[in-house]
């Protein structure tokens, strides 16, 4: 299981204000996300599940702020997809939190 951090901007939007374009982009999340776990954070979304549905998932995301206006969107993707053995949000969290 993958866990994905996507973080979407949209450019050249005429304001410094993102905030329009991210509660789009989480309205179709929560439409389209086919029983994939997420989470929104304050610099971008956390997305866990199979590869290659959270990608297409992120596709349709990648979409939303030109259907806003937006004329230019730059879309990062960090993907942790651990093979050895079982990987989640709550696990990397509690990794972390164990050895504190």
């Amino acid at each position: 299981m993958a866990v994905v951090e996507v973080s979407i901007v949209p450019l050249g939007t005429g304001s410094t204000s993102l905030s329009p374009y991210v509660a789009a982009c989480e309205k179709e999340l929560r439409e389209n996300a086919e029983g994939l776990r997420y989470e929104l954070t304050a610099m971008g979304t956390i997305i866990e599940g199979d590869l290659d549905q959270v990608l297409k998932l992120i596709r349709r995301l990648h979409e939303v702020p030109f259907r806003s206006g937006a004329e230019r969107v730059s879309t990062s993707i960090k993907i942790d997809d651990r093979r050895d053995k079982a990987s989640s949000i709550e696990q990397k969290i509690k990794s972390v939190e164990d050895k504190l």
